[in-house]
């Protein structure tokens, strides 16, 4: 029985959950399965390392703690922005995300919690930052 090792390029069909039992993706609804080489890099290593070994048509639960994911939720990543170094026409509201450079010169997003008079107070977590996620998947295809 053919099972999938790094180097292939898999499809998978997936229902990804939190804890809660609520869906956070799937891939019904990209209406495709999802695509990828095992070993590349493209999927966070958890995952990866779930589908790794897997025979075709098998489904797996596969648990990725935050740590294994995006990471534990941190206070520090909370901070106040100064009004004046954003856009004037930027619409701010709580719980819309806004866009940030990053240290690392990426663009990442922020979401924001509080708009003062001054200042505006934004979480630059990672949305998935601190959660467990639970995946579902099953293996469609082995190249």
């Amino acid at each position: 029985m053919t099972q999938a090792k790094n180097g292939d390029s898999v499809k998978v069909k997936y229902t990804g959950r939190y804890e809660d039992g609520s869906v956070f993706d799937s891939s019904d609804e990209h209406g495709k399965p999802l695509e990828f080489v095992l070993g590349q890099g493209q999927m966070i290593p958890a995952f990866e390392k779930g589908v790794l070994g897997m025979a075709l048509n098998e489904t797996r639960t596969i648990e990725v703690l935050p740590e294994e994911g995006y990471g534990a939720y941190r206070e520090d990543l909370v901070v106040d922005i100064d009004r004046a170094h954003l856009p004037e026409e930027m619409e701010l509201e709580a719980d819309r995300f806004i866009e940030w450079m990053q240290p690392d010169g990426q663009i990442g997003l922020a979401k924001i919690l509080e708009v003062g008079e001054d200042s505006v107070k934004v979480d630059t977590n990672h949305p998935m930052a601190g959660r467990k996620l639970i995946f579902e998947v099953t293996l469609l295809q082995i190249q």
